[in-house]
């Protein structure tokens, strides 16, 4: 029996993917598994029976990876569960961003009771007037699950695509349209395109990308919208560059006081993934991977912990073991396996930065007493009998 946890409201429909080898208990202490969304763990005493995480979304500041990854507590993230969901709020950000339908709709409420209302729309319409996006140029930063979704669609609605991405994934480049634009520096962007999107994770690497030198190089009067991450753009350099011309609007998905309600911003308090079927989609994920971890072994999806995926074992049974990531350690598993009679039918070892994953299927059962030894080694973290 594996017990679950969850830290905030998780999608009944996915916590119903949860079968009798599952249940639920309110206190972490007792959790084999969390699942999570927004609630930051960073303060919480995470118990040693903990074996994994898994929130509910994409991002994963809220969660504190290495202290997870020393632990042997794998987290896993929900990468393109809530992608539509963004894509099409991108869009939305993209429209009122060109053409001034909020102040528009403004008017029409501030002269409501006027009964001349329509003929008076007619004379100030003009004064709301925008621009179409259709052969405009759009400049995609990052090209993950959202960006390839956005790229796609624009091409649908005419316009001109360039996008940048050094890491592209395989998954990611099969999607993309081949009618997209990619382009091997991000300062092709900002000179060429006249609407520009940020869709990268926040890291150190990535942080401030939009900065006073970007702004520089973009065209005059462009569009920048923010639906990835707050920090992703120097927001004090992007109200410099709308006082000066340089940016036309700035919208982001991302409330705070430097921006709300400033001259030149549209600002939405994120609600990028807040659909029904992203919170959906998302627990679903959360779930499924949780599940295949405590149950299989397997690893997907993870964000401190690499890939390894087995299916469901066949052999007599399977360990699982969490290691640092240094030399001759399958050597050392190896050793101890045949000293003790027990032949490997399939093994699979993968790395992620400095920690490893290894996973062992055998043909004969193990002893506690054969588990100790390997948890004995030098630089193993945690061993796990999966069967």
């Amino acid at each position: 029996m594996f017990r679950y946890t969850c830290l905030n409201p998780i999608a009944q429909v996915g916590l119903d993917g949860f079968d009798q080898r599952f249940e639920k208990t309110d206190d972490i202490k007792d959790a084999d598994g969390v699942l999570v969304r927004s609630a930051s763990m960073h303060e919480l005493d995470l118990p040693s029976s903990l074996l994994c995480v898994a929130r509910a979304g994409a991002g994963v500041n809220n969660i504190p990876l290495d202290k997870c990854a020393e632990k042997g507590i794998v987290v896993f993230n929900t990468p393109g569960a809530n992608a539509n969901g963004v894509k099409e709020l991108v869009f939305a950000g993209m429209l009122l961003a060109c053409r001034d339908i909020v102040g528009g709709i403004n008017w029409v409420r501030e002269n409501r009771e006027d009964p001349d209302i329509a003929k008076l729309a007619e004379k100030q319409k003009k004064n709301f007037a925008g621009i179409e996006i259709m052969d405009k140029k759009l400049g995609i930063i990052g090209l993950g699950a959202i960006g390839v979704r956005v790229a796609n669609a624009a091409k649908h609605l005419g316009m001109e695509v360039y996008g940048y991405d050094p890491y592209i994934s395989v998954d990611a480049a099969w999607n993309l349209s081949r009618d997209i634009k990619h382009v091997l520096s991000v300062d092709d962007i900002y000179s060429n395109c006249d609407i520009i999107t940020i869709h990268v994770p926040l890291m150190e690497s990535t942080k401030n990308t939009i900065n006073a030198e970007a702004i520089s190089k973009m065209k005059d009067g462009v569009i920048l919208l923010n639906f990835a991450r707050d920090l992703l753009c120097d927001e004090k350099a992007v109200l410099e560059g709308i006082k000066k011309g340089k940016i036309a609007k700035y919208v982001s998905d991302f409330p705070n006081p430097l921006t709300a309600n400033a001259e030149g911003c549209i600002v939405i308090p994120h609600l990028g993934a807040s659909t029904e079927e992203s919170e959906d989609n998302c627990a679903k994920m959360a779930v499924r991977e949780m599940i295949d971890y405590l149950t299989n072994g397997n690893i997907v999806n993870s964000v401190n912990y690499p890939k390894a995926d087995m299916g469901v074992c066949q052999a007599e049974g399977r360990v699982t073991i969490h290691h640092k990531n240094v030399t001759n350690m399958i050597t050392r598993f190896s050793g101890i396996f045949s000293e003790a009679g027990i032949n490997i039918s399939d093994m699979v070892n993968s790395s992620k930065g400095e920690y490893a994953y290894t996973m062992i299927d055998i043909d004969s059962a193990i002893t506690q007493e054969f588990v100790d030894k390997l948890n004995a080694i030098d630089d193993v973290i945690r061993v796990r009998v999966i069967k």
